[in-house]
């Protein structure tokens, strides 16, 4: 378990995180990271699920109408 330590950023406060974690996250300076509210609790991720939702979605999409779009690349 790691800990991590909030700290006054201006008028803001700020959370730090290790080098190791940031490694694990794949982010780093200036990243975005998306908060998600899980059954377990707060999550942070450095991939948007509302675009993930999307993506399966359109993959869906693509499985059901793979032959109207083979049509349309021909």
């Amino acid at each position: 378990m790691q800990t991590l330590k909030l700290t006054t950023v201006g008028n803001s406060v700020g959370l730090i995180l290790s080098k190791e974690l940031l490694a694990k996250l794949r982010c780093g300076k200036g990243d975005l990271l998306y908060v998600v509210e899980t059954p377990n609790g707060i999550e942070l991720t450095p991939y948007d699920p509302e675009f993930a939702r999307q993506m399966d979605m359109a993959e869906d999409l693509m499985r059901e109408e793979r032959d109207v779009l083979k049509t349309l690349a021909e």
